[in-house]
């Protein structure tokens, strides 16, 4: 397994721990989710259109019941793991290496209900701490794109998956055929050299033992989603003054419409992809 270069793991840490960074997406993201959601109406709530996504997802998969082992990679707040044990009474793994993020997973865990089923763990996915063929269900949302070795998170993803099992995710991507260098305020804002695109995805994941089910292609709604997101941050933002610094607000403002822009020029891709363990 290849060196993993742990100062950008730190740095992602390091901002999802930040006083700033749990405060804002506490308050705009409603706490329950960090993701992109799937939005019908303009009307739509992040928190339902967010809702929506993970309703999509296990469209794909076979359910989990009680019998399953579950992990989500890169859980953030945990909304993703409530709702799959809470829906199922499956036993999920949160696995996240922001602290700060587990710490309220943790306690909404527990004010849901939830916390027997639900295992809060500090970590980060490019090395997990599981033996072989542990899980039936893998799960993230739009986290790989934080990784600097993305290759690592499938080989490890793939490894900690039963033979049949399903591995389902979603990641904010450059699309294949993105020109050099348009995204580089993108890549400015997530501390990172390069995004993975689809075509990277199928590829890697054909090298490790899982077979592609399904990619849904669903770019439109990350558009509408940076765009619903930026729309709730300036609605919102005297209101979010008190808790969040004015430059973090100026700087994330900024960086919505980056990815605004990114989307509508057809440079960004996202979408849901099941693969199967073989």
């Amino acid at each position: 397994m290849s060196e993993i270069n742990l100062e950008a793991v730190d740095i992602a840490r390091e901002y999802y721990n930040s006083e700033d960074a749990d405060n804002f997406y506490s308050t705009i993201w409603g706490g329950e989710d960090i993701h992109v959601g799937l939005y019908l109406s303009d009307d739509d709530t992040i928190f339902d259109a967010s809702r929506r996504t993970q309703e999509r997802m296990l469209k794909q998969v076979d359910a989990p019941d009680a019998d399953s082992r579950v992990i989500d990679l890169g859980s953030g707040y945990g909304g993703s793991a409530r709702f799959l044990a809470d829906r199922y009474g499956c036993r999920v793994t949160a696995l996240n290496l922001s602290e700060v993020e587990n710490e309220r997973a943790r306690k909404l865990n527990r004010e849901q209900g939830l916390d027997e089923l639900i295992e809060v763990v500090d970590g980060f996915f490019e090395e997990l701490p599981y033996e072989d063929e542990t899980f039936d269900l893998v799960w993230s949302q739009d986290a790989f794109l934080h990784s600097p070795a993305r290759e690592q998170v499938i080989q490890e993803a793939s490894r900690i998956l039963k033979p049949g099992g399903d591995f389902v995710f979603t990641d904010p991507m450059q699309s294949d055929d993105c020109p050099e260098g348009v995204l580089q305020p993108i890549l400015n804002r997530i501390h990172l050299d390069s995004m993975a695109s689809p075509k990277f995805y199928r590829k890697t994941a054909s090298n490790y033992n899982l077979e592609e089910v399904a990619f849904e292609e669903l770019t439109v709604h990350l558009k509408r989603h940076y765009s619903a997101v930026l729309d709730e941050t300036i609605s919102h933002e005297k209101e979010i003054k008190s808790r969040v610094s004015e430059e973090y607000i100026r700087n994330m403002k900024t960086g919505l419409q980056h990815w605004i822009d990114g989307a509508e020029k057809g440079y960004l891709a996202w979408g849901i992809f099941h693969y199967k363990k073989s």
